[in-house]
């Protein structure tokens, strides 16, 4: 029920680590000006929730985040002088980061648009390159904190090992509907009639949220979690 305008911005939605396969879509021609909103959007958004979770839970602090250039400069912005980074400043640094980042894109796409001038959406798309990006001075400090975050946060030991639970209660999980698809509710199971069963079982661990997931696995293997029974 989407319209292929909104497809095709699906097929095509890229950031800098993942660069989608287009598949039933022109590949020649570029996302819409509106997909391509979505993917800058996207990757801010990102970079500021994961510096935000980082900073709360102490997984990274100031004192690694001072050698980079985009703290230096948020720092500067807020007049922070270090310290204790207490809730309220932690989050006026986030709101400066998203703040300063969608200027830049702002400036940087107008600055694109008046040089292509289109006249039509197509232009947009015919273009070889993005419209809708941040500038490249504000790319490179982007990259250098993505690059901070990748080794200081999602590589730290406590995420590590977080995620390696993760894969074996999944993997456990799947594993266990894969060998028994009797244990899928009902719906799930009439729907093995006509889809794969491997892609019908992704279909239903996809759909749980972490809590659910841990009380599922307490469920198929906790010998001390009672089954539900339908009354």
């Amino acid at each position: 029920n989407l319209t292929l305008e909104t497809l095709e911005g699906i097929a095509k939605h890229e950031t800098e680590y993942d660069i989608s396969e287009v598949v039933g879509f022109e590949q020649s021609t570029r996302a819409s000006i509106e997909a391509q909103i979505a993917n800058v959007v996207d990757e801010l958004a990102y970079n500021a929730h994961d510096l935000d979770d980082g900073l709360q839970s102490g997984l990274i602090t100031p004192d690694q985040l001072a050698e980079l250039e985009i703290w230096q400069q948020l720092c500067e912005r807020i007049g922070w002088q270090g310290g204790t980074l207490d809730p309220i400043t932690r989050h006026h640094f986030i709101r400066e980061l998203v703040g300063m980042e969608v200027d830049d894109v702002l400036t940087e796409t107008a600055r694109r648009l008046d040089e292509l001038n289109p006249k039509s959406p197509e232009d947009v798309q015919k273009h070889h390159q993005n419209v809708v990006v941040h500038s490249e001075a504000i790319s490179a400090l982007n990259r250098e904190l993505k690059d901070f975050l990748f080794e200081n946060m999602y590589r730290h030991f406590r995420v590590v090992r977080m995620q390696k639970r993760a894969e074996h209660f999944i993997t456990a999980i799947f594993e266990s509907y894969v060998q028994e698809p009797r244990l899928l509710p009902p719906e799930y199971q009439s729907n093995l009639e006509n889809h794969n069963l491997h892609r019908v079982v992704a279909d239903y661990i996809a759909g749980m949220t972490d809590r659910s997931a841990l009380l599922e696995y307490r469920r198929l293997f906790d010998p001390l979690m009672r089954p539900l029974i339908a009354g």
